[in-house]
């Protein structure tokens, strides 16, 4: 249905100005204070070592006795409690969780303009110009991750000791040895170098073309953004679940599962809409982006609310499988949140399905509240602060256990990887018209308008 309200005009330019500036390099540094903060309370904290030893009692109690299948989990956990981990390893954990949160997000702007390419989609074309500024922090966080990996990476993934794959050695272990063909750090960096430059490469691809749309205008452009839009799709159809193996499944070596690539995918997805949606927000509020209306909020929403469910059924059907099918191998990374480490992850397990979907689902339940600023706002907060919490939940057990913690370094970490993400947002945002003056379906997007 064609709209009756009138157009305002397409040509705005924002202004990253000084005081935004000022306020994220404030939040940054505030970050940074959190931090030091939390490494000193770490390193100075004392119960390390034998907070270790307690908690491999419980996460061997947790999995049980020793069984043919099991037994090298008891293994593992049981001589968990003799290697005190370093403060500097919550260090690196903490990095790890908060670039592989931020990677997602920002691939996911990539992900949003390819699926609405593929489809053609007339909708989005007004607000474009958002989902195509994140994936420019992607080489911020790859740096990031590949020097975490070579500094920390012992700290952070079993599958790096040398011992595990000497046959007939006191750390021999069978199940991480046969799977060395994957799992070597060689071929383990090649990934993990491959995946960014892919990502960021293919969006500069696309980047260009839009900006160069603006100047030429015409189709030709837009028909070869749908081509590497559908390239890039098919990529990430591979690289989104090969990537959630690699950066967090591989953190918990013994463990398995057929569904950890969707999952992850979904989680990294809501969490990039949340973004998005809360961005165009702030941006309407501050006078940007006036030819966005309510119905593009109200889709906008619905993807959101959508998203968190299906969320939350592959959480569910992810954790219904492994539950009904009991195996020890597979059952052990539930349990290890559940009841290992003296139950230190159980309340953040549960707050984040509070979090994810419970808040959203009940929020924007409403046909109007999907259009509304200060509940979307609400709504987004929530999922974008509940899925940190659901990577913090996947990644800091596996590579913690007991010494793990929820204090000001987390919150440090969050704040300054979310307040560099956004001065990069802004920085891109401020390179181009923020509404793409001459897309082919721009003339669509102005009139969208939903009875």
């Amino acid at each position: 249905m064609a709209s009756a309200h009138s157009i305002p005009s397409i040509e705005e330019r924002f202004e990253f100005t000084s005081g935004a500036k000022k306020n994220l390099i404030i939040g940054g540094a505030v970050g940074v204070a959190l931090i030091l903060v939390g490494a000193y309370l770490a390193a100075n904290g004392g119960g390390g070592h034998e907070a270790a030893a307690h908690g491999a009692e419980h996460a061997v109690s947790a999995i049980g006795h020793p069984t043919p299948e099991n037994a090298s989990r008891v293994h593992e956990a049981a001589t968990a409690g003799h290697h005190e981990i370093s403060w500097m390893a919550r260090v690196w954990a903490n990095i790890w969780v908060n670039a592989v949160y931020f990677t997602g997000i920002s691939v996911v702007g990539m992900f949003f303009i390819s699926y609405n390419y593929l489809a053609q989609a007339g909708w989005s074309a007004v607000f474009k110009r958002i989902p195509e500024a994140l994936p420019a922090f992607l080489p911020v966080t790859g740096v990031i991750m590949l020097i975490t990996f070579f500094f920390g990476g012992h700290d952070l993934f079993h599958w790096t000791h040398e011992g595990l794959f000497e046959v007939g050695g006191p750390e021999y272990d069978p199940i991480i040895a046969g799977k060395k063909g994957f799992l070597n750090t060689p071929f383990f960096v090649f990934r993990l170098v491959l995946y960014f430059v892919l990502w960021y490469g293919m969006w500069r691809v696309l980047r260009n073309f839009s900006l160069q749309e603006d100047e030429i205008g015409g189709t030709e452009l837009y028909e070869r953004s749908i081509k590497w839009a559908t390239a890039f799709l098919v990529v990430f159809g591979v690289t989104s679940s090969t990537s959630a193996w690699d950066f967090v499944m591989s953190i918990d070596t013994h463990w398995f599962s057929t569904m950890f690539g969707w999952y992850t995918l979904a989680s990294w997805h809501v969490a990039g809409l949340a973004v998005m949606t809360l961005t165009i927000v702030m941006l309407r509020e501050r006078g940007y982006l006036r030819a966005v209306n309510s119905s593009h909020l109200r889709d906008l929403g619905k993807f959101v609310f959508a998203f968190s469910i299906f969320w939350t059924y592959v959480w569910f059907a992810q954790f219904l499988l492994i539950y009904y099918a009991n195996q020890p191998e597979e059952t052990i990374y539930f349990i290890e949140r559940f009841r290992g480490y003296d139950g230190f992850f159980k309340a953040p397990f549960f707050i984040t399905l509070i979090l994810n979907f419970f808040f959203p689902f009940l929020i924007l339940m409403a046909r109007d509240a999907k259009a509304t600023h200060s509940i979307l706002k609400v709504a987004c907060w929530s999922v974008i602060i509940g899925h940190y919490m659901d990577f913090y939940t996947n990644i800091m057990p596996g590579t913690l256990g007991s010494n793990a913690g929820f204090g000001p370094l987390e919150w440090g970490f969050f704040l300054l990887f979310l307040c560099a993400f956004g001065y990069s947002v802004a920085s891109q945002l401020e390179k181009a018209n923020l509404i793409p003056r001459h897309h082919p379906m721009l003339e669509e997007s102005l009139h969208h308008d939903i009875a």
